[in-house]
């Protein structure tokens, strides 16, 4: 995909992102996981799950605007399930991370 200009960035909402970047995922063989309504989740559990079967993986993403600021429960969160076996990638994304999206999700 081609990568937004950069003024753009900063107009993209969550929700338009969170759409992007699931759209890709699927396209690209994922299964997406995202809360409907993150009042009932658990305090910092990340906005998605994504996982694919060849070869099998999963992937956890909080997904924030360029302005977007993670908090400390979403951080300790991200930093545990990053050490979880098996897990490949659990990280911030925001639009400026596209290239970094489109590599995980290859």
């Amino acid at each position: 995909m081609t990568p937004r200009p950069r003024n753009l960035l900063f107009h993209t909402s969550e929700r338009d992102f969170a759409r992007t970047v699931i759209e890709l995922a699927e396209l690209r063989g994922w299964r997406v996981y995202r809360t409907w309504n993150s009042l009932h989740s658990p305090k910092g559990w990340p906005d998605l799950a994504l996982v694919h079967d060849r070869p099998p993986r999963l992937v956890f993403a909080e997904l924030k605007t360029e302005r977007g600021k993670l908090t400390e429960p979403q951080r300790e969160t991200l930093d545990l399930l990053a050490a979880v076996p098996g897990v490949i990638v659990a990280e911030c994304w925001r639009p400026s991370s596209w290239a970094r999206i489109e590599a995980v999700l290859h």
